[in-house]
């Protein structure tokens, strides 16, 4: 059993337990009921109701039950090969697939479609859920992944991606114009603090992360960019635009909650890959065309 603990926020302070403790936590107000039903919620270490008014100085605490043990699936799905060994392969993985089954998405990802192609032919090093996986992208972000087929290919590529020998090179669309033409962005970036799903620079917790940037072309309101990843956090691209104050066009979560018009999710895609190979350290690098809807979104911008 996991034990999470918070404070609440100044804007959290006389709020019911139940919804503070959801936003606290990252969880859905179901998945709290259940847990102050069942005792799991302590304020200042004890139960309290779920209509409890927080205060300044209350600790909260939720006591989260194992996950189930689940077996991901195969299942036939298509999948856009870039390139296949015997040792890796290289997928443009689609937007709006998710990487790997969990709580939510248990069918559908590119997992299940990797077990239907590669069969028992992928490494284990991460478990029954995500076999094969040696790094992911966003759900909404389209773009170059690779997937390690055994434990020898997948070490060499993770140790790789630990001495930033791996290059990893993503386009986006930006709100607003950067001042510099290009930059490094060196945030640390962790859990954000009261809104547990997402992620924030901050120095609690927190893991170093470094993106570098370059304007590509600038538009009315628009910036295109080059990223280079030197760090792979979660959300660190989103996270790092943010932090400038040029979020992703389109991230609802990180930039405006109503989108932007004509983009559904953020404008952000994986262009470029490249690693040694595993096995003979031959250097590998391979590019993804940006997709429609990104040129189309590019084009759109001209008009303006």
């Amino acid at each position: 059993m996991e034990t999470i603990r918070a404070t609440p926020s100044p804007e959290q302070t006389g709020q019911r337990l139940d919804k503070a403790a959801a936003e606290l936590f990252g969880l859905s107000r179901s998945s709290v009921q259940e847990l102050l039903s069942g005792g799991r919620v302590l304020v200042n270490g004890k139960p309290e109701g779920k209509s409890y008014r927080l205060r300044p100085e209350d600790t909260v605490e939720a006591f989260l039950p194992d996950p189930v043990a689940c077996e991901a699936v195969p299942q036939d799905i298509p999948l856009d090969i870039v390139y296949e060994d015997d040792d890796l392969l290289v997928v443009n993985k689609p937007k709006g697939m998710v990487v790997h089954p969990a709580a939510g998405h248990w069918e559908g990802t590119l997992v299940n479609a990797l077990l239907s192609h590669c069969g028992a032919s992928l490494s284990g090093i991460n478990g029954v859920l995500r076999p094969g996986i040696v790094h992911r992208i966003d759900k909404d972000t389209r773009g170059l992944l690779i997937v390690a087929k055994n434990d020898q290919a997948h070490q060499g590529l993770a140790q790789q991606i630990k001495e930033h020998s791996f290059t990893r090179i993503y386009e986006a669309v930006v709100i607003g114009h950067l001042r510099e033409p290009q930059g490094t962005v060196e945030a640390p970036i962790g859990r954000h603090p009261v809104q547990r799903k997402k992620m924030a620079v901050t120095d609690k917790n927190a893991k170093p992360a470094v993106t570098h940037y370059e304007v590509v072309a600038v538009y009315p309101g628009y910036t295109h960019v080059r990223l280079r990843l030197e760090t792979g956090r979660t959300h660190q691209i989103r996270v790092h635009m943010a932090y400038l104050g040029h979020p992703v066009a389109g991230d609802t979560v990180y930039g405006p909650p109503k989108g932007v018009r004509g983009l559904d999710g953020q404008c952000l895609h994986a262009r470029v890959i490249g690693f040694r190979h595993p096995r003979d350290g031959r250097y590998l690098e391979f590019t993804s065309p940006l997709p429609a809807y990104f040129t189309d979104f590019l084009h759109s911008l001209e008009g303006n």
